[in-house]
């Protein structure tokens, strides 16, 4: 066996949302900030075929990040780190966050300390927070101070064919998002629903893209719709299902998709600064999640978040590619990646 490329990965998953982590055999990415390496990720071809490598069959999957573990660019953060989906690299994503802090422990990347221990993520969104409860030395929950999240618009429309009139709300809450209530399209946040919250998710989801390019205004690195989010009351309490591409629900609540929320309910009235919320997936599991203060984003009103969920250890692996194989950068077929098929 001879391999041209050979990286050591663990598997993770957050409440149910896989969240790969890349822990050897990559060199530091190009770029003095984490907006500048999210920038190469997604604007050079080189940046282009180490996500395709990493998030393509057969050595990725749909329904499935890739976090890059990198030298911190901030002097008070301990790691950078950087999340690899199928379309694109993105500045932040909570679940991933509670994926990597919890590796980090358990590898012993960051030594356990009981009760609890800080590690300090640093992002393309900014820095990220994250407290680690430990016992018997390992990772038992993640509490994540997260991106100051705030709308950009809401009171939106949008009209679809055999559909209709779709109103949604668009928010930051780490990357952006579409938020939209099922209810009036007759769907609810449920296991079985998911073929049909997806459908129409990514339907929604490119027809928001179409019409509206928002731009965080501190990180212009950001920009552009990222997800769809179906949000909820259920009566186990609220619900989110965020669609991701090529067509496929969160297994998570989302966390990033949960700060967008709490922004959206915050501005609507329905939530207020310490009140503590429990929001649950399609699958019901579940992320603890309040606003711990009023903001400023570049003028806006905004709230800081706060996340907190728990993420498990299953899978040490290593990938390679075998200088001879013919799909360098995987493969991708409509049957399982819709219109995502890159050449």
């Amino acid at each position: 066996m001879r391999w041209s490329r050979c990286l050591t990965c663990v598997g993770v998953h957050a409440e149910g949302e896989i969240g790969r982590i890349i822990t050897g055999g990559l060199l530091p990415l190009p770029g003095r900030t984490m907006q500048e390496r999210l920038t190469w990720l997604n604007q050079t071809q080189e940046g282009a075929r180490l996500r395709r490598f990493l998030t393509s069959e057969p050595r990725g999957w749909p329904a499935m990040s890739t976090n890059l573990l990198v030298p911190p660019c901030l002097p008070e953060a301990d790691v950078g780190f950087v999340i690899l989906q199928p379309d694109q690299a993105h500045a932040m994503s909570g679940s991933n966050a509670i994926c990597t802090a919890t590796a980090l422990v358990e590898l012993g990347m960051v030594p356990a300390r009981e009760p609890e221990l800080s590690v300090a993520l640093d992002t393309a969104a900014g820095l990220v927070r994250a407290r680690v409860a430990c016992g018997n030395g390992r990772a038992r929950r993640v509490t994540l101070d997260m991106p100051a999240a705030y709308v950009e618009a809401d009171g939106l429309s949008l009209e679809l064919e055999d559909v209709g009139r779709i109103e949604l709300a668009i928010a930051f809450g780490g990357v952006f998002y579409a938020l939209v209530d099922p209810a009036p399209l007759g769907l609810a946040i449920e296991p079985g629903s998911a073929r049909q919250l997806c459908a129409l998710g990514v339907r929604i989801l490119e027809e928001a893209r179409r019409r509206w390019h928002p731009i965080h205004p501190e990180y212009p690195a950001i920009s552009g719709i990222a997800y769809l989010m179906w949000y909820s009351d259920g009566h186990d309490g609220p619900r989110n299902a965020t669609v991701l591409l090529p067509g496929r629900l969160d297994r998570s609540p989302c966390g990033t998709g949960t700060s967008a929320r709490l922004a959206l309910e915050c501005a609507r009235g329905r939530a207020r600064v310490g009140e503590e919320r429990v929001f649950r997936s399609a699958i019901g599991t579940a992320f603890t999640a309040c606003v711990l203060d009023a903001v400023k984003v570049g003028g806006r009103p905004g709230v800081l978040p706060r996340i907190s969920g728990r993420a498990w250890l299953y899978s040490i692996e290593q990938i390679g590619l075998d200088p001879e194989d013919p799909f360098p950068e995987g493969i991708r077929l409509s049957d399982l990646w819709g219109g995502l098929v890159e050449p």
